[in-house]
């Protein structure tokens, strides 16, 4: 079926903790999205934000999808039903767009959590960022000059907080498997650049131990070194933002994978409740809800984390 087969690229999207929240229902003429709220995680996420905008990101990546293989789609965001996020209709069909380059970029896109290339990313690139985020109703402010030392110590400070409660590291610790784990959701020990035996200890590590100075220190010269540190943000703090939220950096992550720039997360000061209105007062934004924090740049190619397959995120009728 080819709802089905365009599924597999809906799966691609990044998630927290690679928890891959989500379900869809195949329908008489489309699919329908829900958020697999099961996939929860009440310490980091205790509003689900994070886990709709990984929703959002999917109905990009499937859209994307549908355009690539020649259907028209018209989407309706749904978020007032309780765990129903969107309803994508096939619109008829369309001329294939077989050379998008951003459908192209889904099955290369990785969260590239190691240091990057001292190694300047292009303003045409930049700009094309914001007009996506412009395209979703939604900010993508790029931070710059002095910001960049104030946000890279709010992520610091957020690793601190975070680390040092024990629900926090063992709501961690339980995504975090052996790099050998057959397990096909959360993350394994080598997207964190730990070798095998490391990995195989590190849930245990992490669940025991306050490790929030050390991860501070690393997470705060990641942020200050990286060339591209940018914030997305929306004008509410609402299920619909949440969802277009992860429609725009869906796209966003593509579009940097598109040139070869690899892109990672440090969302520690918006997760941190007390930190999210210093992040948007460091923007020197009046308003508005920082949602996502991004870093990009160059850096050497990392291996791809798993994934469940699609029958078992197919929802029955």
């Amino acid at each position: 079926d080819k709802l089905r087969f365009m599924l597999n690229y809906a799966v691609l999207a990044p998630s927290s903790h690679n928890t891959q929240p989500w379900l869809f229902k195949i329908i008489d003429d489309g699919v329908e999205i829900y958020a697999d709220r099961s996939r929860a995680l009440p310490v980091v996420d205790p509003d689900d934000r994070e886990l709709i905008i990984s929703c959002g990101a999917a109905l990009s990546h499937l859209q994307l999808a549908m355009r690539h293989f020649g259907y028209a789609d018209k989407t309706a965001i749904l978020p007032e039903n309780g765990d129903l996020i969107a309803r994508v209709a096939i619109a008829g069909r369309n001329d294939p767009q077989q050379d998008d380059p951003l459908f192209s970029a889904i099955t290369k896109r990785r969260t590239n959590r190691s240091s990057f290339e001292d190694r300047a990313v292009q303003t045409g690139l930049l700009q094309s960022f914001l007009n996506i985020a412009k395209e979703h109703g939604t900010w993508f402010d790029i931070v710059e000059g002095d910001k960049k030392k104030t946000v890279a110590d709010l992520v610091s400070e957020g690793d601190r907080i975070q680390m040092s409660d024990k629900k926090f590291r063992r709501e961690l610790a339980a995504w975090i498997h052996p790099n050998r784990s057959h397990s096909r959701d959360g993350m394994p020990g080598y997207a964190h650049g730990m070798p095998d035996l490391a990995s195989n200890l590190g849930p245990f590590l992490i669940r025991t131990f306050d490790i929030g100075k050390g991860q501070a220190a690393k997470d705060k010269q990641l942020a200050a070194g990286s060339p591209v540190l940018a914030i997305l943000g929306t004008a509410g703090d609402k299920a619909r933002d949440w969802i277009y939220s992860g429609q725009s950096m869906g796209k966003i992550l593509l579009r940097a994978r598109v040139d070869g720039v690899w892109t990672s997360f440090l969302n520690q000061p918006i997760e941190v409740t007390e930190l999210r209105p210093k992040l948007r007062d460091a923007l020197g934004r009046n308003n508005g809800f920082p949602q996502l924090l991004v870093r990009m740049g160059y850096g050497k190619e990392v291996k791809p984390t798993p994934r469940r397959d699609v029958e078992s995120v197919i929802a029955s009728a």
